[in-house]
């Protein structure tokens, strides 16, 4: 059964560790999925549809056609947004993408045993956030099926960016947007 990486993210803004991410898992998976969403555990500062384009601008930046930019699949909860992949993609193995300073918050999510249930949980090391010891057991006993992803995703924040935007964290076609948009205190007049 052909596997689909699912990969979610606030995209408040996409930085360049999303963008390493994405093509990390474009070698691991022969396709990978994306969309921008509202968290809600999290306060956003840019609207969604702002963001989802800073994405679709990120996934055209890295122009490979195995990486599609599927905003329907988006929802602020992680199980509905599984249920629409699983009927968009019916025989598929649906591989739900998370880093690994979200593994803590998973056992809190909206029917997460559900969400367990229906598809294979790969987890993605990013630096500065280690898993905590229990973590993953906790996991297992919801009924996870666990992959510690062979990546490392460098520990830049979305959340430092928006208060310090750094050009050389935010890839070129996304620093493009916040400019146009004036997203983070950002403007093309000096």
């Amino acid at each position: 059964m052909q596997q689909l990486a699912l990969f979610g993210t606030s995209a408040d803004p996409p930085t360049i560790g999303h963008q390493l991410l994405l093509e990390g898992l474009l070698q691991l998976f022969p396709q990978v999925v994306t969309w921008a969403s509202d968290n809600p555990i999290k306060s956003h500062g840019a609207p969604l549809e702002l963001r989802s384009q800073m994405l679709a601008a990120l996934v055209a930046e890295i122009a490979n056609p195995r990486l599609q930019h599927v905003q329907q699949l988006s929802s602020p909860w992680a199980i509905e947004t599984l249920q629409r992949a699983a009927a968009r993609w019916p025989h598929t193995e649906l591989v739900f993408v998370v880093g690994s300073d979200l593994v803590g918050q998973i056992h809190r999510w909206k029917q997460a045993a559900a969400l367990l249930a229906g598809c294979r949980l790969a987890i993605a090391p990013r630096q500065g956030w280690p898993l905590a010891p229990g973590e993953l057991p906790a996991l297992q006993r919801l009924g996870a099926r666990l992959e510690l992803l062979p990546l490392t995703v460098p520990a830049t924040a979305s959340s430092a960016l928006r208060d310090r935007p750094d050009r050389h964290q935010i890839p070129a076609g996304v620093w493009s947007l916040l400019l146009l948009h004036n997203l983070y205190g950002l403007s093309e007049v000096p």
